[in-house]
Formats: structure tokens, sequence, C-alpha cells
């Protein structure tokens, strides 16, 4: 499978973006899907992810604030994110995780999309 995130710019604190992920696969189904992300100096962490049958995980810091979701008729998987704040600025990577449940391990996920970029200004 191949994915292509898309969806990321710039915008101000307290605005919404929506980041999506299209995979290659019509097997699209079949794979747990995660997004991460990394800022500048930081090592890479877990934002979200969504089972192959719907389950849902986020991180703490974005609990209330962003919604994953998937449309395995499109191969997407989705990440609203409203009520940004400058420390949610990162690049935003979406990867994929065969039959798996979501995990918050990146190590799990064996393949992963280009990064796109999200800068919320202050």
């Amino acid at each position: 499978v191949q994915l292509q995130a898309s969806g990321g710019g710039l915008v101000e604190a307290g605005g919404s973006l929506s980041l999506s992920c299209a995979a290659s696969e019509r097997t699209f189904s079949n794979y747990a899907m995660g997004w991460f992300r990394q800022a500048p100096g930081k090592e890479r962490e877990f934002v979200a992810a969504i089972s192959w049958s719907g389950g849902l995980r986020y991180t703490d810091s974005v609990k209330g604030r962003f919604t994953i979701s998937r449309d395995n008729a499109k191969n997407t998987v989705y990440l609203r994110m409203n009520s940004l704040k400058p420390e949610d600025t990162a690049v935003y990577y979406c990867a994929a995780e065969g039959w798996g449940s979501g995990s918050e391990d990146a190590g799990a996920y064996h393949v992963w999309g280009q990064g796109t970029q999200v800068t919320v200004s202050s």
C-alpha cells in the first residue's frame, strides 16, 4: 500500500484544518490507520488511530479537539483538527498497520505517507 497525505497549511490559533490520507490499495479496509506528528527538534509522536473495525484512539492532548475517521469506499482516512493551538504545529504523517488495532507505537506501522505541514500561528 502507498499513502498520500494532504490538507496541511497555515491557520491561526483556534482555527481548524482537515487532513486526508489516501491509500492505493483496495484492501485498505484491512488496515488500521494512524496519524503521527513531529515538531522541529522533537521525536515523532502518536496523535490518533482508527482500527480496521473502527475503534478509535487519541493522545490526551488532542482529545475533544481532533477526530479521526475513515471512508473505506474511498480508501481514505481523515483527521479533523479543531481548536488548533500553536503547540499542534508539526509535520503530520499518516501510517498503515495491517490488521492492526490502531497502535500508539510507531514501530507497529509498516507503511508511511509523506508528511504534510501544519502550522498554527498564535
